[in-house]
């Protein structure tokens, strides 16, 4: 991989949310993510499932959770990193080869995710701004991503 990326600005109504990127963890999810979040893919997309106390999931560009990039899907890289607050991870279908754009970030403790989904990063500021998100599955109002950008 040419580009190494470390950090992902998410920007939301509210203001920017910091996520220290995981290559260590993820390399092929680091990648897609960095990719897709330059290309503006994420720009615009909402949160469309947010469950008080376990996490908000997007990435959907139609925001119904059904859909994903036109980017192959990934094969897993599931590692020991444990699904605590703040932890991003690969959303996927029952396939564990079928992460693709979507992503959820924790807003508790979710152990029992570990070692079944593809963690990729971690909030490191502007974690109140995704617990401000509107909950629902999906929201009446939902939260959206302003911009989201790799650097």
């Amino acid at each position: 991989m040419a580009d190494t990326f470390s950090t992902l600005t998410m920007t939301l109504e509210g203001g920017d949310v910091t996520i220290k990127l995981r290559p260590d963890l993820a390399p092929e999810h680091v990648a897609r993510i960095a990719e897709l979040a330059n290309e503006g893919f994420y720009d615009g997309v909402v949160f469309h499932r947010v469950i008080p106390g376990f996490m908000a999931q997007g990435g959907d560009p139609t925001g119904t959770g059904m859909h994903g990039s036109d980017k192959p899907n990934l094969r897993q890289e599931f590692s020991k990193e444990p699904h605590v607050r703040g932890t991003c991870s690969m959303a996927r279908t029952m396939d564990p080869n079928s992460a693709n754009s979507q992503f959820f970030i924790c807003f508790d403790d979710a152990r029992f995710l570990d070692g079944q989904y593809t963690v990729w990063g971690e909030v490191t500021e502007g974690m109140e701004l995704i617990d401000a998100l509107p909950k629902g599955e999906p929201p009446a109002n939902p939260g959206k991503i302003v911009t989201m950008k790799a650097a």
